[in-house]
């Protein structure tokens, strides 16, 4: 059986009909989609995306920049995509599912039934920095942000120790520049919590301008890491979505 590196599936369905693959926020790891193939149930298989730098893969090198960290998982993921698969990206990792996503449209343009963005602005909305982000503001931000990932902040040796995959991160994130390249064909839905004061329903509409397919903005309760709060209203979404589960059956090529 062949192994891939990039991914983690807690729960394996070989004969699921579709799959979603899930891409974690800054400083987020494959764990914290642990329990969603229990909540999305049996007809769809789960699979989490592992970045470097972080628990089991704690000693491979960090990514240089997002584009980087995309075409290292676009080259490992195609060969997973042999049945209707969706992407779901959450803050950061929104921003690796679409590189990901446009990378394998022009060589598989059928393999993607659907990208979701949670909680992330258009990438033509965003403008790089050009100064260093301090270990304290990043520090703060994650403090703002609340959801799980805040309780890093309780035990000084988790945090030191989480805080090299943050740091990178939040550096990926900061000097990200979107290139203008051909839209997607793909459905995209736009997540966004109703509390959350890091992104607003506004900013995710702007995810429009970057698909020629369906479109649709979704609010959530909750804040920026609303799933944490009501992962069922996330679920349900998946769930009810009929575009996706009668998607056709894709033939590996």
């Amino acid at each position: 059986m062949r192994s891939f590196r990039s991914f983690r599936t807690f729960v394996p369905r070989p004969q699921a009909p579709r799959q979603l693959v899930c891409f974690p926020h800054a400083g987020g790891a494959a764990s914290a989609f642990r329990g969603w193939a229990e909540l999305l149930g049996p007809s769809t298989a789960v699979v989490a995306v592992q970045y470097p730098g972080r628990q089991d893969r704690f000693g491979d090198p960090p990514p240089a920049d997002i584009a980087a960290l995309a075409g290292q998982i676009a080259v490992e993921i195609a060969p997973l995509l042999t049945r209707p698969t969706a992407f779901f990206g959450h803050s950061m990792g929104a921003t690796v599912a679409y590189e990901v996503a446009r990378r394998l449209q022009p060589r598989f343009p059928s393999r993607l039934a659907r990208l979701y963005v949670s909680a992330c602005d258009a990438p033509p909305a965003r403008r790089p920095r050009t100064t260093v982000i301090a270990d304290e503001e990043i520090r703060a931000y994650v403090r703002s942000l609340g959801g799980s990932g805040a309780a890093l902040l309780a035990d000084d040796e988790l945090w030191q120790l989480s805080l090299p995959a943050l740091r990178n991160d939040f550096r990926m994130i900061e000097t990200y520049r979107y290139r203008t390249a051909a839209p997607l064909t793909c459905p995209v839905t736009a997540i966004a919590g109703d509390a959350d004061d890091s992104v607003s329903p506004d900013d995710v509409r702007r995810w429009q301008e970057l698909t020629i397919g369906p479109f649709e903005a979704v609010v959530q309760p909750g804040g920026h890491f609303y799933f944490d709060e009501s992962a069922e209203g996330l679920a349900a979404l998946f769930r009810e979505d009929s575009r996706w589960s009668r998607a056709d059956r894709i033939v590996e090529v």
